[in-house]
């Protein structure tokens, strides 16, 4: 046996007497445990069970199953029941209204009773769950149960830190009940809370609404009902999102925890939180301890050599001695296998293996290989004939669970263990292979990612009979591979654990030791017979004493649970193994049957003895047992791992005054890895049994769970480590994972290696208690580390479970996880809902889980995610398979039908909040164009008065002048071509046309119209021929034209307000349009929609006078006013800006000269025509430059989305504009078709520029896909390019025909949230990339300055982009004559260096950077860059952030998202998400849009709001129209498919 160093190691008698000394000397051990059944069990349970008694305890705790972590019996024990009420009782106090989320009635309708599946019960699922008994009602107050329903109101009750309560206290618990008795007497008599009055704001908590700045009048929203808005601050007043949004504000401004002491170093880099540890956290104590041997494992002289040896003896001396009894689903015997049967058919087996697969020459299997076993849970025999058969061919069997479908969880990683552990030959029963999937062809098919497999099937009949001079040949037991046992770690990964055949008989060698186990005995197995405990005492051990195996099938379990406990007394059973669950199901089914008698067990073996939440199952049990003969002292936990086997386990006594150890410890000190023992008046602890001594032959010890594995010391909690010769030794084929995990050697504090030998780390956390008796608190699998906190999942499950209702959750099935968002792990709790429970049912159940976690463990749970019944993934014995949960969960595919996020009260780590520092003021140093020793950040355009050309247009002041001279020099050319849906002309016009027209629509204004100069036309046309010439009759006629869109015909309730109001703010004296607008403005449903008495004049322009004026109109001054530029800008104000005559002039002549544009030139123009420099390359340059435009209204491209391209590729066009949208619309509706287009001639390659116009960032990826898309069609990316306009000043850059290409930098994201550039690698973290704009125009000055000061900046520093230019804009035309605002926006002087000029504010961040490039001129070129506009940015936690970052991360998140638009309110941060897909999926964004924004942004999503594709507003730019569906969404006016409001 093992020889051990002298270092550290001690004997269990050695220490038991230890402890004595100690506790007769006085010194009061570290730990507190209580033995003796009489103080283990509260007051109440020692009482004899009375009918009545009883059943209440099953009314309690009828519920279902889990897989081993998802046990249904956690939430039995009472007093953790009392413990969560009791905490849950603290929270009445303090009413909390939190927001329930909103969800579309078809969303309610369909995660009701609808999509409840009923549970699969096809044989193979084996789901634990379905017990009879389940649907038994949920406890009332007056059967000593605490009925919450009257005293949790509807909303949630806020959650602190308080006290914590407890997991399993086994006293103490009437005390609670008693306490939550007064807090009832109080409750139910209150009304519940209603959620604050939005109506009226209090100066505690008054909105502030940022107005931003511009001209005045706000637009009526799209969404009807526009009475609900208060347009003085944008507050709806009647409207239930803005009361919920104020119920999460007032939440969420309550104090959670303290909070963390933050650290913050320099504006660059926004530092995480570093967790500070708790200078109170307990720390251990204690001396360091000492390995903890085992008795020594005895030699029995008939003990024999190897297992094939004691099988053949049995086989050959006793061959009609029963091995093993099947049961069938009526609890029948089906067979009996006798030793003799399960030896000449395991002979055969091994025969048929060996000399009947492949050729002679060729045997597909020799001695050593490795052959997977795959068999149904209800089939023990044909398994454990397989099994030994494998074992006497000296081939390796792998038994894995029968693959249902092609889509199992978690088959595609058994797959994988198979295909690695070079599997070729899979041995199955007859039923099995029948029941196995099929292709048409009657062959089973590959499963994914499984290896190709000959599927051989193992019952006699299909067998040759070995010859009778073969036999196999049976060697002692020595180091060659026995078996692999499958094991699936955290992450779903699948790891084989071999175990040699001296380990596989030791094994079963201790187990006989410690269990007692003699020849004959008869022992009821319900567990898994193929691996782990089920496998070492039911189909290994047994064979070894020729025990007797009653095998409870699953199938019969889910019918009769009372099954196993029937078979102990009918075949007087010595041992039964059995799960907590198995414990639980019985308790759950028993119903005072008389003619139970369990006297005859001496031990019942509890597998799964190692979750510490098995006691309560046992103690139970115990309890109503006990009065059928059952013994205390035969309640047997076992602790047990794939990788060190049986790790301990409780020996039968005959002594039952020798009670149970039990250890009452405080949760608060577990969560640092520290035992304390805990009074059991709190409510945090948990109360865990010991699961025996260690193994005979073993040593233990306890090393700390992470870095080198250094000995814990006695009040520590570490991971156990077994050193034996019965262990795994390693997982197949992967050395580095079996050197970390079978080769472990625990250092002393010294710094020595306690032993020689390798220890095998079991990957249970617990600790060596008094006695050498071992504890186990939790699995590593399990444990989640929080903030540097150790939480365990299952102690987390039975937190939730414990709360009422406890039918709440169904069956039982329940998953806890963590995730890592933001550098720290974060819980997430999974659980299915029952099929009848309402919105109102899951919303209160989820808040009172909340609150009891927060309460019992002090950690704040990120996510609730309610699912409904029987969808979440299952492993093959229907538990919950938890790492296929989580990677649903991660890609957004769990498909919840509520989730709860509470980021807000988790995330503690986020950076500070930014402090502003005061700016240099203009004491600052500046010498010539330095400031601070940086280049001062200015540039311009080519100089127009140096420029020499032959243009003759400049000799004219005025549009209307150019257009006559054209009419008389070039009647005929051609200057406009309006193309229709089809791609054909639909209109033309030539200079002498236009010019003809023009002097009609003049006549027309002063004799119908009866205008003067100066007055104001509203030019109400569709985009096309008509707007052109109504513009130049404006200006022969001496009026001021104003260009608005049309109202939509089909929706003109909410399109013809806009058109009024800008007719009225306008002060148009007269409306002109077409016939076809006319009588749709005096239609009907145009009178529902505004008052139509109040509207100007209208004339209809098909119906012109014949007559032409008797004078064109001259204006006398150059400064002028023109015409009229009235837009809606993204924030939802209307903009109108002053365009004089002069500077149109020099507008059309700016973009000449950047365009090189002349009259034998055609440009393709597919843009709105209404404003900015849409309007001016639609209606003003031909005239000016004599090029002719084709004319493509963006809104044909809705029948035709070639259209566009079709007709820059037919008519030759070197240069095009177009807008953002019809870009889009080119790229998602052509993507697929380019191959067609290339086939029917469409060719690119002729455009040099194709210029997007913006009023906006650059959107680089939609320009790269754009460029990439149509590459194939000869575009040049080069030729893709985008200008920049704003409100002062239509057009600053443009990129145009000479001059470098279009520059692209990337700049630190996070620099720019503190308004500084930082440039960085491409692909670097938090890398965002940058275009350049366009080139500067000419006659086009640009400076940066910082908003606030005023100041110049220098080079590459973020400030506002300022512009002087001879075609600004001249003013706002404004009804209220709003001075200051003009001034400072058209008016504006530096506050240092250059005082003298005047320039335009264009209210957009950017910054300018020289370039190593040359520009036409020479000079070394500036590009121009900008990152956002002023009035959209959101100041959130003291930093600037740009809504189109966030949304880039958010669209990113899940593929269902085609759209994003982010606002703030009232300081929190709502989303708006368009999803593509079926609402179900609604739900899953919630989580990954949060995830996305927090890790990538450092924010917390305050409101998610999933909506339909095309809610979210855009205007003809293509620009979201943010503050407009901000307005919409708080006057609840856009129909979401959800919104969530996290808390």
């Amino acid at each position: 046996m093992l020889r051990t160093a002298n270092i550290g190691v001690c004997d269990i008698r050695e220490a038991a007497a230890r402890e004595r000394a100690a506790s007769t000397a006085g010194n009061r051990p570290l730990f507190y445990f209580r033995f003796g059944v009489d103080q283990a069990l509260p007051q109440e349970r020692r009482t004899p069970v009375t009918p009545s008694s009883s059943s209440r305890y099953h009314r309690r705790r009828s519920s279902g199953s889990r897989d081993e972590r998802y046990r249904s019996d956690v939430h039995t024990e009472e007093v953790h029941f009392f413990a969560v009420q009791a905490a849950l009782s603290k929270h009445k106090e303090r009413k909390m209204a939190v927001p329930m989320p909103s969800k579309r009635r078809s969303l309610v309708v369909q995660t009701s009773m609808d999509a409840y599946t009923p549970p699969d019960t096809s044989s193979g699922s084996e789901d634990e769950g379905s017990v009879q008994g389940d649907s038994q009602g949920t406890p009332t107050s007056s059967q000593g149960s605490i009925n919450m329903e009257h005293w949790i109101s509807q909303a949630i009750h806020g959650s602190t830190t308080s006290t914590t309560s407890s997991s399993s206290t086994q006293s103490g618990g009437s005390g609670a009940a008693h306490r939550l008795a007064d807090v009832m007497a109080q409750t139910h008599i209150e009304n519940h809370s209603a959620p604050p009055d939005v109506t009226t704001y209090t100066s505690e908590h008054s909105i502030q609404v940022e107005r931003p700045q511009g001209s005045t009048a706000r637009v009526a929203p799209k969404y009807g009902n526009a009475e609900l808005m208060e347009t003085g601050d944008g507050v709806p007043v009647s409207s239930r999102v803005s009361a919920k949004i104020q119920q999460l504000v007032n939440t969420l401004k309550r104090p959670k925890r303290p909070p963390l002491r933050e650290f913050f170093v320099d504006d660059f880099e926004e530092l995480l939180e570093v967790q500070q540890p708790d200078p109170n956290q307990p720390k251990p104590e204690g001396a360091q301890m000492l390995a903890m041997r085992g008795e020594q494992l005895g030699v029995v002289t008939n003990w024999p050599p190897s297992l094939e040896a004691a099988l053949q003896r049995w086989g050959t001396i006793s061959p009609k001695a029963p091995c093993l009894t099947t049961m069938d689903t009526n609890g029948k015997p089906l067979y009996i296998l006798t030793y003799g049967k399960l030896w000449t058919r395991s002979m055969k087996v091994a025969y048929n293996i060996l000399h009947k697969l492949g050729t002679k020459q060729e045997p597909m299997v020799r001695p050593g290989d490795r052959v997977t076993l795959v068999f149904p849970n209800n089939d023990p025999a044909a398994f454990m004939v397989a099994f030994y058969g494998c074992l006497l061919a000296e081939v390796v069997p792998v038994p894995i669970e029968v693959p249902l479908t092609r889509k199992d969880a978690g088959s595609q990683q058994i797959g994988f263990l198979l295909g690695s552990c070079g599997v070729t030959v899979a041995l199955t029963s007859d039923a099995c292979h029948k029941g196995l999937p099929k292709s048409p062809t009657g062959e089973i098919p590959q499963f994914k990612g499984w290896p190709k497999l000959l599927w051989f099937v193992t019952e006699s009949k299909h067998l040759s009979k070995p010859p009778r001079d073969w036999f196999p040949h049976i060697k002692d037991a020595n180091n060659d591979t026995a078996y692999i046992e499958y094991k699936t770690c955290k992450d779903g990964s699948v790891l084989g654990v071999t175990v040699t055949r001296i380990a596989l008989l030791t094994h079963c060698q201790a187990l006989t030791q410690a269990c007692g186990y003699t020849e004959a005995e008869t022992i009821v197995n319900v567990l898994d017979f193929k691996k782990d405990v089920g496998l070492w005492h039911g189909i290994l051990t047994s064979v070894m004493n020729m025990m007797h195996v009653i095998s409870i099938p699953y199938s019969l379990m889910k019918v009769n649970p009372l099954s196993w406990i029937q078979k102990v007394c009918q075949y007087k059973a010595k041992v039964a193994c059995v799960k907590s669950r198995d414990m639980h199901w019985a308790l759950v089914a028993h119903r005072d049957q008389r003619d139970i008698n369990l006297s005859s067990l001496r031990m019942l073996i509890v597998a799964d003895g190692a979750n510490p939440w098995s006691i309560s199952s046992c103690d139970a049990f115990l309890n109503v047992f006990q009065s059928k003969g059952l013994r205390q002292e035969v309640i047997c936990p076992c602790a047990s791992s794939p990788e060190a086997l049986t790790v301990a386990i409780r020996r039968p006594t005959d002594d039952s005054n020798q009670p149970p150890g039990r250890g009452v410890l405080s949760m608060h000190g577990l969560t640092y890895g520290v035992i304390r023992v805990d009074s059991e008046e709190k409510l945090s602890v948990l109360t865990v049994q010991d699961v025996g001594l260690v193994m005979p032959g073993a040593i233990m010890c306890s090393v700390k769970p992470d870095g080198i594995p250094q000995l814990c010391k006695t009040d520590e909690i570490g991971e156990l480590c077994v050193c034996a010769i019965a262990t795994g030794t390693s997982y197949y084929g992967l050395s580095g994972m079996t050197k970390n995990t079978f080769e472990v050697f625990p250092m002393t504090s010294s710094g020595g290696p306690i032993t020689e030998y390798p220890f095998i780390r079991t990957g249970l956390l617990g600790f060596i208690g008094p006695g050498g008796l071992v504890f186990v608190i939790g699995k590593m699998d399990g444990l989640m580390v929080v903030s540097g906190r150790r939480h365990n999942a299952d102690d987390i499950v039975a937190t939730a479970l414990a709360v009422e209702p406890m039918k709440f959750v169904y069956r039982g099935r329940i998953a806890v996880f963590s995730v890592s968002v933001l550098h720290d792990e974060r819980i997430v709790i999974v659980a299915e809902q029952r099929p009848d429970s309402t919105e109102e049912d899951s919303f209160q159940w989820m808040s009172r889980v909340l609150q009891a976690i927060d309460s019992i463990h002090q950690v704040g749970v990120y996510c609730l995610a309610l699912v409904p019944a029987n969808t979440l993934p299952k492993t093959p014995l229907g538990g919950i398979h938890l790492s296929e949960t989580k990677q649903l969960f991660l890609e957004g595919s769990l498909h919840p039908c509520n989730v709860l996020m509470c980021p807000h009260t988790c995330v503690t780590n986020l950076p500070k909040p930014r402090q502003k520092q005061p700016e240099i003021g203009p004491a600052s140093v500046m010498v010539g164009n330095l400031v601070s020793g940086k280049r001062i950040a200015q540039a311009s355009g080519r100089d127009l008065g140096q420029i020499e050309d032959n243009d003759q247009a400049r000799k004219f002041l005025f549009l209307s002048e150019v257009l006559q001279w054209r009419a008389q020099t070039t009647p005929d050319h051609v200057l406009y071509t309006l193309l229709n849906c089809r791609g054909t002309i639909a209109n033309s016009l030539t200079c002498v046309q236009l010019h003809k027209r023009a002097e009609k629509i003049a006549v027309m204004l002063m004799e119908r119209g009866h205008l003067q100069d100066g007055d104001h036309v509203a030019l109400v046309y569709p985009p096309g021929i008509d707007l052109i010439a109504a513009f130049y009759g404006c200006l022969y006629a001496g009026c001021v034209p104003i260009t608005v869109r049309p109202p939509h015909p089909q929706n003109i309730a909410t399109t013809l307000p806009t058109v009024k109001m800008i007719v009225e703010v306008s002060r148009s004296a007269c409306l002109m349009t077409t016939q076809l607008i006319c009588k749709l403005l005096r239609s009907r449903e145009a009178a529902a929609a505004v008052d139509v008495r109040t509207w100007p004049p209208v004339l209809d322009t098909d119906d012109l006078p014949k007559k032409r004026p008797a004078q064109i109109y001259k204006p006398s001054n150059p400064e002028t006013l023109a015409y009229l530029d009235f837009s809606v800008s993204t924030t939802w104000q209307v903009a109108s800006e002053k365009m004089s005559h002069a500077a149109t002039s020099a507008f059309c002549r700016s973009i000449k000269l950047q365009c090189e544009l002349y009259p034998s030139r055609e440009v393709a123009i597919c843009l709105d025509p209404y404003c900015g420099l849409g309007f001016v390359l639609w209606c003003l340059c031909s005239v000016y430059s004599g090029h002719q435009s084709i004319l493509i209204p963006p809104s044909e491209l809705e029948t035709n989305p070639a259209l566009w391209l079709l007709a820059v590729s037919q008519y030759k066009v070197r240069d095009t504009f177009c807008s953002y949208s019809v870009m889009e619309l080119c790229t998602k509706g052509l993507g697929s078709q380019t191959e067609s287009l290339k086939a029917r001639g469409l060719d690119l390659s002729r455009v040099r520029t194709c210029v997007v116009v913006a009023e906006e960032r650059p959107r680089i990826a939609l320009t790269q896909s754009f460029s990439k898309l149509f590459k194939d069609l000869g575009l040049h990316p080069r030729a893709v390019s985008t200008s920049l306009g704003c409100r002062v000043n239509l057009a600053i850059c443009l990129q145009g025909t000479s001059g470098p290409d279009p520059t692209t930098v990337y700049v630190d994201m996070r620099a720019l949230r503190h308004d500084r550039v930082r440039l960085v690698e491409r692909g670097s973290p938090h890398s965002l990339p940058l275009m350049e704009s366009g080139k500067i125009l000419p006659g086009v000055r640009i400076i940066i300055a910082n908003p606030e000061t005023k100041g110049p900046l220098g080079d590459s520093h973020l400030g506002e982009i300022w512009v002087h230019s001879t075609h600004n804009a001249s003013g706002y035309f404004t009804i209220y004559g709003d001075e200051s605002l003009q001034s400072d926006h058209f008016n504006s002087r530096l506050s240092f260096g250059d005082t003298q000029t005047i320039w335009a504010r264009t209210g957009y961040l950017g910054f300018l950077r020289r370039t190593e490039l040359t520009d036409a001129n020479g000079e070394r070129h500036d590009a121009l860059y900008v990152v956002g506009a002023l009035d959209e940015a959101m100041e959130l936690r003291g930093m600037r952030y740009h809504p189109i970052d966030i949304e880039t991360s958010v669209i990113r998140a899940h593929k269902s998202i085609t759209e994003c638009a982010v606002f703030t309110w009232t300081n929190l941060l709502v989303v708006v998400v368009e999803l593509d897909g079926s609402e179900q999926e609604a739900l899953d964004l919630v989580p990954l849009v949060t995830n996305v924004v927090l890790e990538e942004h450092y924010l917390i999503v305050g409101v998610v709001v999933v909506v339909d594709i095309g809610v979210i507003p855009i205007n003809s730019r293509g620009e979201k129209q943010r503050m407009h569906l901000r307005d919409g969404f708080l006057a609840d006016q856009l129909d979401p498919i959800y919104v969530a409001y996290n808390m």
